[in-house]
């Protein structure tokens, strides 16, 4: 059986590793990127204990010299990317008048501009596949005082929009989860009920963005 590849750039133990579960399930090979070495090795041997081939590769999204790297080492491993799913983040809290330029744009890079690096390097090889982005509520409903986040946020879904108009007519499917709410274990916003939502739009590919909140 072809095995298809999921690469998840800002992998983590919530809804990145859970993600990485459901789709290793369903027959992907599982390629993982986060800046920490140990705990990729976790998330790697937790995915290899449920029978999913998976690897890590360490690279800073914030960086686009490391990510760019990264990503290249993921593409010699495997030989192409099927899925892409980012998934990192970052937002120094406080209100809008707090912030440093520095600090605003440090946050950019890893929320929206990793977002394009990953794209960009993975785009050469990929054929008919997919790239889903992590979106929020806060791209919806900004709150002042996590006004980084929320502007990254509201890139990530600008973002997703633009390249679905511009990759739909090369068969590459892309779309956002807007995750209205915290993701919290035992909820409607558990990391097993938004990694469904993950698998779904993959399979669906219907929707640019499909807004997660409980009804």
């Amino acid at each position: 059986m072809f095995e298809k590849v999921l690469l998840i750039v800002g992998a983590g133990p919530g809804i990145s590793l859970t993600a990485a579960k459901k789709f290793g399930e369903k027959g992907f090979k599982v390629a993982l990127i986060s800046r920490s070495n140990q705990s990729l090795q976790e998330y790697v041997n937790e995915l290899k204990n449920h029978g999913i081939t998976a690897q890590g590769f360490p690279g800073d999204a914030s960086s686009e010299e490391s990510l760019k790297a990264a990503i290249k080492q993921v593409l010699t491993t495997f030989g192409n990317v099927d899925v892409l799913l980012y998934n990192a983040a970052a937002g120094q809290p406080g209100v809008p008048t707090t912030l440093s330029t520095n600090q605003l744009i440090e946050d950019f890079k890893v929320s929206v501009a990793g977002a394009l690096t990953s794209v960009k390097e993975v785009l050469p090889l990929m054929e008919s596949g997919a790239i889903i982005l992590t979106g929020g509520g806060l791209a919806l409903e900004p709150y002042a005082g996590y006004a980084s986040l929320a502007i990254g946020k509201a890139g990530i879904r600008n973002l997703a929009y633009s390249l679905h108009q511009e990759l739909q007519p090369k068969s590459i499917y892309v779309g956002t989860l807007t995750i209205k709410g915290f993701v919290q274990e035992g909820t409607y916003f558990s990391p097993e009920n938004i990694a469904q939502a993950f698998y779904e739009m993959y399979e669906k590919q219907d929707q640019v963005e499909v807004v997660y909140e409980e009804k």
